[in-house]
């Protein structure tokens, strides 16, 4: 049986087999921020923790996870009260003082009833008198043993700890009294056995089902639990301890491990884990509650048989996993209403410790930390699986950037491959050609490249919009073919000529030469930086190399940096360059440069631009070194003026770019030009790369300001 399908545009929402995050638009961001002056390092970092906008115009990046890391530690923190094992202890411990003065206080009533009775006996005489008399006697030693309870229940330490310590021996007439006592006890065991153990059920005197009706693990079976606990890690200590000790322990006490440990490394984490929260639970209560919660639980061990076990258990904790034991941040403040036993604030403390380490994980402060530092786990653990897989696509963001070519090197090194400057300088060129005018055709949508235009012998079909000369020859020819090809044998004789039609054209191909030296001179002074004029100078050099390098490939184009001195930088260096606190603008040494560059090239079009926001501070002197002074110096501008001279002499034009509003930079670019014959453009910040661009074009095609004729003409644009 034929089915027949139908394909259509996936119309079901967001594409499913789309990538997570557009990768270009990355490279995009991370190249803003290299732009401002961060390295790569910062911008990707800051990449990962702002996000993407997803379809829905959500950033959901390391920022957002720690968000909601933030707002859960608050959740944890307004749970409730740290100290409410001991307000639990108290709370107890006074119910079963009540009950027992209670049964004390009827104790003293029956015996004062029983004693009046047997007064009454003994008084009347007879056969009943001596049995009245010892009952008398027997009600009176009922009373005064009820008031030397009260006396002792009186005089208990107003403390917790010492009372519930001191009543140890105490001879309980309440039966209700002496359970609830001995329920806060076993309560008070239980919550430090579950705190370590978070496991262990609820432990009873009787046992499992026993008669208490308490169900959970019997106190011999803590004792066998811990004991076995503390073979295992005793052994591991020693080195002698086998994968089948493990599994057999677990086999026999795995139910008491909810975290399910896979070898003896991951159970010890776990349990030093929960030390370290009931370290810092201590920590966190005043001196006086600490004090009292310490002696309670000593106190329960040592009533149940379980104080060497848990002592030797917190040794093999501190041997094992020392540096368990110095986590936390000092004391925490929990401002919850609800008190909160000793194993439930000891889980809100491991759990708020586990939020700790994850912020810092997601901050990616340290050195050389990324997403691979990051705990997916914890985060799947503490914020769901959303969260984990938004972290999963930030690290196949990461991993797509490098992947893909847009990123190079190790994680310490990253560079910016030339496929991302390619980017970086295509972004920054369509933005300089946004802004120039429509009108201005030819000047940056060249069909060829260079200035010569000479001819290579070939042609090609003419196109809608050539400006290339017509190759007539070709364009006969082809008139000719096409005609022969459609005339019938009876028209030989027709002699009306041949026609041209708009598919016969055909324009000659030029090769052009190597027809410019370009020396892009830019200042990397800290003023540029501080001034937000890093970027825009950024841009414009990338989108300058750029044009040159896809429009104008044959021209020979440099980057010369400058501050104290000048160097030669590639768009890579120019790329990953960072602002510096570096004083001085030695115009002078970036001139020398840019003249040697020029004259390696004496046959092709020089072609000289000067981006600068202040006058010159620097030189070099005759031993190569830098010399910086402010202000200028004599010197300083003797040097430059010498540069700018030879430049004359070579006849080649400066044009200077000035940002900023200095009238010293200003008074000396009009001198400068005056000299040279160069010219002057003072463009905002927004039109930088449009004014440098357009002056390039017309420079190196022969336009004025690209050959100086050494007169003074010097003019200024805005």
């Amino acid at each position: 049986m034929s089915r027949a399908y139908r394909y259509g545009a996936w119309d079901g929402g967001a594409d499913p087999l789309a990538p997570p995050y557009d990768v270009r638009a990355a490279v995009d961001a991370i190249g803003r921020d290299v732009m401002q002056g961060r390295s790569l390092q910062e911008a990707l970092r800051d990449l990962l923790r702002n996000g993407l906008e997803d379809e829905r115009g959500r950033r959901e990046g390391l920022d957002a996870l720690r968000e909601r890391v933030r707002r859960r530690r608050e959740q944890l923190r307004a749970s409730g009260d740290l100290s409410g094992s001991l307000q639990q202890a108290r709370e107890k411990l006074e119910r079963a003082l009540t009950t027992e003065r209670a049964a004390l206080d009827q104790k003293a009533a029956a015996a004062a009833e029983r004693q009046s009775a047997g007064d009454d006996a003994a008084g009347a005489g007879g056969a009943d008198g001596g049995d009245g008399a010892d009952g008398a006697a027997s009600a009176s030693a009922d009373a005064m043993e009820a008031q030397l309870a009260h006396a002792q229940l009186d005089a208990l330490p107003r403390r917790t700890a010492a009372a519930v310590r001191e009543l140890a021996d105490y001879d309980w007439t309440s039966p209700a009294a002496k359970q609830t006592y001995e329920e806060l006890l076993d309560d008070l065991r239980q919550q430090a056995l579950r705190a370590q153990i978070p496991g262990l059920g609820q432990t009873g005197q009787q046992g499992q089902g026993g008669e208490g009706g308490q169900q959970g693990q019997s106190m011999e079976g803590v004792k066998e639990l811990l004991g076995d606990l503390n073979a295992l890690l005793a052994a591991h200590e020693r080195g002698e301890d086998t994968t089948e000790q493990f599994a057999e322990f677990m086999a026999k006490h795995g139910e008491a491990f909810p975290e399910d440990p896979r070898d003896v490394d991951e159970l010890l984490d776990a349990l030093a884990q929960r030390a370290a929260a009931m370290q810092r639970l201590m920590r966190s209560l005043s001196k006086e509650e600490r004090s009292q919660l310490q002696q309670l639980m000593a106190q329960a061990m040592a009533d149940a048989g379980l104080e060497a076990e848990v002592s030797a258990l917190n040794q093999h904790l501190q041997d094992l996993r020392p540096g368990a034991f110095v986590r936390g941040r000092g004391r925490e403040s929990f401002n919850g209403s609800q008190p909160l036993g000793m194993d439930d604030a000891t889980g809100a403390l491991a759990e708020l410790a586990d939020l700790d380490d994850l912020d810092d994980q997601l901050a990616m402060d340290g050195p050389g930390q990324g997403l691979d530092d990051v705990d997916v786990e914890a985060v799947e653990r503490q914020l769901g699986t959303g969260a984990a897989n938004q972290l999963r696509r930030l690290a196949e963001l990461e991993r797509e950037l490098k992947r893909q070519g847009w990123l190079t090197g190790p994680a310490s090194q990253l560079q910016l491959s030339p496929k991302a400057l390619r980017r970086l300088g295509q972004t920054a060129l369509r933005r300089v050609f946004a802004d120039l005018e429509s009108s201005r055709r030819g000047s940056h949508d060249e069909r060829s490249a260079g200035a010569a235009g000479e001819a290579t012998g070939t042609w090609r079909e003419w196109q809608f919009g050539d400006e290339q000369p017509l190759d007539a020859v070709a364009t006969v020819r082809r008139a000719v073919m096409r005609s022969a090809a459609t005339r019938s044998p009876s028209s030989s004789s027709d002699r009306r000529g041949v026609r041209l039609l708009p598919e016969d054209f055909a324009v000659a191909e030029t090769e052009r030469r190597s027809s410019a030296a370009v020396a892009l001179c830019v200042d990397l002074s800290w003023s540029m930086y501080a001034e937000d004029r890093w970027a825009p100078m950024k841009q414009t050099a990338m989108a300058l190399a750029h044009l040159v390098a896809t429009q104008h490939p044959s021209d020979a184009f440099e980057i010369i940096g400058f501050d104290r001195t000048a160097r030669t930088m590639s768009t890579a260096e120019l790329a990953a360059v960072e602002p510096a606190w570096i004083q001085g603008t030695n115009l002078q040494h970036a001139l020398a440069l840019a003249r040697r560059h020029v004259g390696r090239h004496p046959d092709a079009q020089p072609v000289v631009l000067v981006v600068t926001d202040g006058e010159p501070t620097a030189h070099l002197d005759d031993d190569g070194e830098a010399w910086f002074d402010w202000p200028t110096s004599p010197e300083t501008l003797r040097r430059t003026i010498g540069e700018v001279d030879a430049m004359t002499r070579s006849r080649v034009a400066i044009n200077t770019f000035l940002l900023g509003e200095d009238p010293g930079l200003r008074r000396f670019a009009d001198a400068m030009a005056r000299r040279n014959g160069g010219r002057v453009f003072a463009p905002s910040l927004d039109r930088l790369g449009e004014f440098v661009v357009s002056d390039y074009l017309r420079a190196r095609n022969g336009g004025s300001g690209s050959r100086s004729s050494g007169a003074p003409r010097g003019r200024r644009a805005s």
